[in-house]
Protein backbone atom coordinates (compact mmCIF):
# COMPACT_ATOMS: atom_id res chain seq x y z
CA UNK A 1 0.00 0.00 0.00
CA UNK A 2 2.91 2.58 0.98
CA UNK A 3 4.65 1.74 -2.00
CA UNK A 4 0.86 2.15 -4.48
CA UNK A 5 1.26 5.84 -2.45
CA UNK A 6 4.62 6.42 -3.09
CA UNK A 7 4.20 5.74 -7.02
CA UNK A 8 0.75 7.91 -7.50
CA UNK A 9 2.51 10.93 -5.42
CA UNK A 10 5.75 10.86 -7.67
CA UNK A 11 3.88 10.95 -10.86
CA UNK A 12 1.91 13.63 -9.70
CA UNK A 13 5.14 15.35 -8.75
CA UNK A 14 6.72 14.22 -11.92
CA UNK A 15 3.22 15.92 -13.54
CA UNK A 16 3.22 19.21 -11.77
CA UNK A 17 7.13 19.73 -12.54
CA UNK A 18 6.72 19.22 -16.69
CA UNK A 19 3.37 21.35 -16.83
CA UNK A 20 5.65 23.94 -14.88
CA UNK A 21 8.62 23.54 -17.52
CA UNK A 22 6.23 23.86 -20.56
CA UNK A 23 4.63 26.80 -19.15
CA UNK A 24 8.32 28.61 -19.38
CA UNK A 25 8.68 26.97 -22.64
CA UNK A 26 11.91 24.67 -20.54
CA UNK A 27 10.50 21.20 -20.86
CA UNK A 28 13.13 18.86 -22.37
CA UNK A 29 13.71 18.78 -25.97
CA UNK A 30 12.56 15.93 -27.60
CA UNK A 31 14.71 13.09 -29.70
CA UNK A 32 14.68 14.68 -33.54
CA UNK A 33 12.56 12.92 -35.98
CA UNK A 34 14.34 11.27 -38.83
CA UNK A 35 11.75 9.70 -40.88
CA UNK A 36 10.76 11.16 -44.14
CA UNK A 37 8.65 10.52 -47.20
CA UNK A 38 10.58 10.24 -50.60
CA UNK A 39 9.63 11.78 -54.61
CA UNK A 40 10.94 10.28 -57.78
CA UNK A 41 11.59 13.56 -59.66
CA UNK A 42 11.68 12.16 -63.28
CA UNK A 43 13.23 14.68 -66.01
CA UNK A 44 11.13 17.65 -66.86
CA UNK A 45 11.27 21.40 -67.93
CA UNK A 46 10.73 24.65 -66.22
CA UNK A 47 10.00 27.36 -68.59
CA UNK A 48 9.99 31.37 -68.89
CA UNK A 49 7.26 32.90 -70.28
CA UNK A 50 9.07 34.41 -73.30
CA UNK A 51 10.27 30.82 -74.06
CA UNK A 52 6.74 29.46 -73.79
CA UNK A 53 5.74 32.05 -76.42
CA UNK A 54 8.64 30.91 -78.91
CA UNK A 55 7.60 26.74 -78.57
CA UNK A 56 3.63 27.36 -78.32
CA UNK A 57 2.51 30.14 -79.43
CA UNK A 58 1.14 33.70 -78.88
CA UNK A 59 -0.69 34.24 -75.24
CA UNK A 60 -0.38 30.13 -74.56
CA UNK A 61 -0.95 29.12 -71.05
CA UNK A 62 0.50 26.42 -69.33
CA UNK A 63 -2.61 24.15 -68.89
CA UNK A 64 -2.67 22.00 -65.50
CA UNK A 65 -2.51 17.98 -65.72
CA UNK A 66 -1.92 17.31 -62.34
CA UNK A 67 -1.08 19.39 -59.13
CA UNK A 68 2.28 17.95 -57.44
CA UNK A 69 4.03 17.71 -53.99
CA UNK A 70 4.91 21.44 -53.80
CA UNK A 71 1.90 24.21 -53.02
CA UNK A 72 1.29 25.84 -56.33
CA UNK A 73 3.64 23.92 -58.72
CA UNK A 74 1.58 21.77 -60.88
CA UNK A 75 2.63 19.60 -64.01
CA UNK A 76 1.40 20.60 -67.14
CA UNK A 77 0.09 19.07 -70.44
CA UNK A 78 2.77 20.80 -72.62
CA UNK A 79 5.47 18.88 -73.59
CA UNK A 80 9.16 19.48 -75.57
CA UNK A 81 11.60 17.78 -77.18
CA UNK A 82 15.13 17.98 -75.76
CA UNK A 83 17.92 17.98 -78.51
CA UNK A 84 21.18 17.69 -77.69
CA UNK A 85 24.99 17.30 -79.68
CA UNK A 86 24.16 13.36 -79.77
CA UNK A 87 20.61 12.55 -79.33
CA UNK A 88 17.00 14.02 -78.01
CA UNK A 89 14.51 12.62 -75.58
CA UNK A 90 10.40 13.45 -77.09
CA UNK A 91 7.58 14.04 -74.75
CA UNK A 92 9.34 15.91 -71.57
CA UNK A 93 7.12 17.30 -69.10
CA UNK A 94 7.06 21.37 -68.23
CA UNK A 95 6.58 21.71 -64.99
CA UNK A 96 4.24 25.18 -63.93
CA UNK A 97 4.28 27.81 -63.07
CA UNK A 98 6.63 29.90 -65.58
CA UNK A 99 10.56 31.06 -64.30
CA UNK A 100 12.40 33.71 -64.48
CA UNK A 101 14.57 31.56 -66.88
CA UNK A 102 14.10 28.24 -68.33
CA UNK A 103 16.05 25.23 -66.81
CA UNK A 104 15.94 21.99 -67.83
CA UNK A 105 16.48 18.70 -65.32
CA UNK A 106 17.45 15.68 -66.09
CA UNK A 107 19.48 12.05 -64.53
CA UNK A 108 23.19 11.90 -65.65
CA UNK A 109 22.07 8.89 -68.00
CA UNK A 110 19.48 10.85 -69.96
CA UNK A 111 22.68 13.52 -70.22
CA UNK A 112 24.67 10.77 -71.62
CA UNK A 113 21.68 10.15 -74.25
CA UNK A 114 22.16 14.10 -75.11
CA UNK A 115 25.51 14.35 -75.56
CA UNK A 116 26.35 17.37 -72.62
CA UNK A 117 27.24 17.14 -68.63
CA UNK A 118 25.46 18.75 -66.80
CA UNK A 119 26.88 20.03 -63.14
CA UNK A 120 24.52 18.87 -59.81
CA UNK A 121 23.17 21.64 -58.82
CA UNK A 122 20.44 23.11 -56.49
CA UNK A 123 17.24 24.21 -58.89
CA UNK A 124 17.90 27.78 -60.35
CA UNK A 125 21.37 27.72 -60.09
CA UNK A 126 22.30 27.67 -64.03
CA UNK A 127 25.13 29.63 -64.23
CA UNK A 128 27.80 27.72 -66.39
CA UNK A 129 25.79 24.71 -67.36
CA UNK A 130 25.39 23.43 -70.81
CA UNK A 131 22.43 24.38 -73.07
CA UNK A 132 20.19 22.49 -75.13
CA UNK A 133 17.81 23.21 -77.75
CA UNK A 134 14.09 22.65 -77.07
CA UNK A 135 11.87 22.28 -79.60
CA UNK A 136 7.36 22.73 -78.89
CA UNK A 137 4.67 22.58 -82.28
CA UNK A 138 4.80 25.85 -82.89
CA UNK A 139 9.02 26.49 -82.74
CA UNK A 140 12.25 26.05 -81.51
CA UNK A 141 14.66 27.59 -78.66
CA UNK A 142 18.28 27.07 -78.29
CA UNK A 143 19.48 27.49 -74.88
CA UNK A 144 23.06 29.15 -73.67
CA UNK A 145 22.62 27.43 -70.87
CA UNK A 146 20.07 25.74 -68.21
CA UNK A 147 20.63 21.80 -68.17
CA UNK A 148 21.25 20.90 -64.55
CA UNK A 149 20.72 17.36 -62.72
CA UNK A 150 19.22 18.24 -59.78
CA UNK A 151 20.96 17.74 -56.39
CA UNK A 152 19.42 15.01 -53.36
CA UNK A 153 17.23 17.71 -51.51
CA UNK A 154 14.45 17.62 -48.90
CA UNK A 155 11.73 20.06 -48.38
CA UNK A 156 10.71 21.39 -45.24
CA UNK A 157 9.08 24.13 -43.56
CA UNK A 158 10.64 26.11 -40.47
CA UNK A 159 8.33 24.12 -38.58
CA UNK A 160 9.41 20.83 -39.65
CA UNK A 161 13.32 22.03 -39.81
CA UNK A 162 12.99 22.47 -36.16
CA UNK A 163 11.02 19.15 -35.38
CA UNK A 164 13.89 17.50 -37.43
CA UNK A 165 16.72 19.34 -35.85
CA UNK A 166 17.80 20.60 -39.33
CA UNK A 167 19.01 23.91 -40.77
CA UNK A 168 18.62 25.24 -44.42
CA UNK A 169 21.33 24.63 -46.27
CA UNK A 170 22.51 21.81 -44.30
CA UNK A 171 23.67 18.48 -45.88
CA UNK A 172 22.67 15.52 -44.64
CA UNK A 173 23.18 11.80 -45.21
CA UNK A 174 20.32 9.29 -45.99
CA UNK A 175 20.10 5.55 -44.80
CA UNK A 176 17.89 3.35 -47.49
CA UNK A 177 16.89 -0.20 -46.55
CA UNK A 178 16.00 -3.31 -49.11
CA UNK A 179 18.00 -5.44 -50.86
CA UNK A 180 19.63 -2.54 -52.81
CA UNK A 181 19.66 -0.53 -49.69
CA UNK A 182 22.45 2.19 -48.78
CA UNK A 183 23.90 5.52 -47.68
CA UNK A 184 22.95 8.62 -49.67
CA UNK A 185 25.06 11.54 -49.00
CA UNK A 186 25.18 14.99 -50.04
CA UNK A 187 21.54 15.93 -49.62
CA UNK A 188 20.73 19.25 -48.89
CA UNK A 189 17.78 20.59 -46.44
CA UNK A 190 16.11 23.34 -48.32
CA UNK A 191 13.39 25.44 -45.60
CA UNK A 192 10.67 27.43 -46.70
CA UNK A 193 7.24 28.17 -45.23
CA UNK A 194 5.49 27.22 -48.28
CA UNK A 195 7.40 24.06 -48.61
CA UNK A 196 5.80 20.51 -48.44
CA UNK A 197 7.59 18.18 -46.50
CA UNK A 198 9.28 15.71 -49.04
CA UNK A 199 12.76 14.43 -49.91
CA UNK A 200 13.44 14.67 -53.60
CA UNK A 201 16.06 12.20 -55.78
CA UNK A 202 15.88 11.63 -59.32
CA UNK A 203 15.37 8.18 -61.53
CA UNK A 204 19.24 7.47 -60.99
CA UNK A 205 18.79 7.16 -57.59
CA UNK A 206 15.62 6.02 -57.55
CA UNK A 207 16.85 2.90 -59.82
CA UNK A 208 20.11 2.27 -58.20
CA UNK A 209 19.25 2.07 -54.24
CA UNK A 210 15.42 0.58 -55.27
CA UNK A 211 13.41 3.43 -54.15
CA UNK A 212 9.77 3.98 -55.13
CA UNK A 213 7.83 6.91 -55.09
CA UNK A 214 6.12 7.60 -51.37
CA UNK A 215 8.93 5.22 -49.53
CA UNK A 216 10.07 6.32 -46.27
CA UNK A 217 13.66 6.71 -45.70
CA UNK A 218 15.46 7.62 -42.25
CA UNK A 219 18.18 10.84 -42.27
CA UNK A 220 20.98 10.73 -40.48
CA UNK A 221 23.18 13.31 -39.05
Amino acid sequence: MTEQVNKELTDYITQLIMEELQRYDLAPAREPLNLVPVGVSARHVHVSAEHMELLFGKDKPLTKFKDISQPGQFAANEKVTLIGPKGMIENVRILGPFRKNTQIEIAASEARKLGVHPPVRESGRIEGSPGLQLAGPNGTVTLEQGCIVAERHIHMTPDDARAYGVTHGQKVQVKVTGEKGGIMDCVSIKVRADYALEMHIDTDDSNAFGIKQGDTLEILR
